[in-house]
């Protein structure tokens, strides 16, 4: 099972560019057989090795791109020409990169999507090495029994690429700084994020594996806090909006010392659909934190300006007050969400 994780703002790299080489393909031999009381041994080069792949690799171990930021080249070695006794060339040696879960790659000039990394192990070659070229023996027919040609190889692929974390987690904390985040993840797991009594003390992605009943258990992340023109740039704007895109569940955390708890959703709410209108249709659940704050009358108002159809609950990570019942509702979205996509 992976582990808790604190990224540290200056280990913490979620975008790098890269160029990328792979190998040339090998040229094809010409070369005839050569053989004692053999007169005419006819054509028998082989063919090219082929060029060396960049490939990227799917690690569950790594968090962020940091390994990537100061290697802005990567190059595979060429494939080996065509020998004798139609021998094929040895195939370059092949680069594997490796990266997180939940890489998108573009093509750095177009904009192009590429590929996306979101299964552990998987492997996509990015660049592909060139082609071997054919040995001469391929070109022996009924006319031409010596072919005195053979192709050379295909060149590599030389290109630029954008490489662009989006953290994978099930359920993305959504609110303003200082809503009770992170004191919500180090409540129920073992991540530790820093917790301080001022805006912004989370300036980079923490996950959390939130253990459940009968060993199951669900990734949590905590998201910088969003502040109203967050997608237009304000605060620290949509850095780390786009870690929410990959989150099947958005757990929305308001106060309950703020002044209008229904208006702080909806400025969350509308954030996000500014950024990307997908965001408004994912499982959605409003949890007003520090509730050891309220009595019973002020939760049963505050829970009357919340429309009935979205799930809503209170709760104190301090006091551990609803956690458990905090932990169904999510562990409940988690499988509408699953059953709707299948």
């Amino acid at each position: 099972m992976a582990k808790n994780r604190k990224i540290h703002s200056s280990n913490f790299v979620d975008y790098v560019r890269i160029n990328c080489t792979s190998g040339d393909g090998g040229a094809g031999a010409t070369h005839f057989r050569r053989e004692k009381f053999v007169a005419k041994g006819g054509p028998d080069g082989g063919d090219g090795g082929r060029g060396g792949h960049i490939i990227l690799e799917a690690e569950p171990q790594l968090w962020t791109l940091l390994h990537l930021k100061y290697k802005k080249h990567v190059r595979a070695t060429h494939g080996k020409p065509g020998g004798k006794q139609c021998a094929t060339g040895a195939s370059g040696k092949d680069v594997v990169v490796k990266v997180p879960l939940g890489t998108v790659v573009k093509n750095a000039d177009t904009g192009e999507f590429v590929c996306e990394i979101t299964e552990p192990g998987q492997r996509t070659i990015l660049a592909e090495g060139g082609r071997g070229g054919l040995g001469n023996w391929h070109f022996k027919n009924a006319t031409q029994q010596t072919p005195r040609h053979s192709q050379p190889g295909t060149s590599g692929i030389e290109a630029w690429f954008i490489l662009e974390l989006k953290i994978l987690a099930d359920v993305g904390l959504v609110g303003f700084p200082n809503a009770g985040k992170s004191t919500l993840l180090s409540a129920v797991s073992a991540a530790k994020p820093e917790i301080a009594n001022y805006a912004f003390t989370t300036l980079t992605p923490n996950l959390g594996i939130v253990s459940y009943y009968d060993e199951k258990s669900f990734v949590m992340a905590d998201i910088p806090g969003i502040i109203e023109g967050a997608s237009e740039g304000k605060g620290l704007g949509y850095q780390f909006l786009k870690h929410i895109e990959r989150n099947s569940v958005l757990l929305f955390l308001i106060p309950a010392d703020s002044d209008d708890h229904f208006k702080e959703f909806q400025i969350l709410e509308n954030e996000l659909k500014q950024y990307s209108e997908e965001l408004s249709h994912k499982e959605r659940i409003v949890a007003i934190s520090k509730s050891d704050m309220l009595d019973q009358e002020l939760m049963d108002e505050i829970a009357k300006t919340f429309p009935k159809n979205l799930p809503h609950i209170f709760f104190s990570s301090i006091s551990q007050s609803n956690i458990p019942q905090l932990k169904d509702l999510i562990w409940n979205s988690l499988q509408t969400e699953l059953e709707q996509d299948a």
